[in-house]
């Protein structure tokens, strides 16, 4: 079977972060939900990268909305 364990990277616009502290509870967050294996912010591009195989987008943004950004 092909695509199966592939990793994906998935960027995401993220409102709401001002500094590090803002960027390591997103990353952070991230990390903890399954199948996501790095997260990366940048603070200047308001975004973050997630890195991980079968990367759900509506999840991972209701995570973002969840620590108190917008996704």
């Amino acid at each position: 079977m092909f695509g199966l364990g592939k990793e994906e990277t998935l960027t995401l616009h993220v409102e709401g972060m001002s500094c590090a502290h803002c960027a390591a509870r997103v990353e952070n967050g991230l990390k903890k939900e399954p199948g996501v294996t790095g997260a990366t912010v940048s603070l200047e591009g308001k975004s973050v990268t997630v890195t991980g195989k079968k990367l759900d987008e509506a999840h991972l943004k209701s995570v973002i909305n969840a620590l108190g950004y917008r996704a």
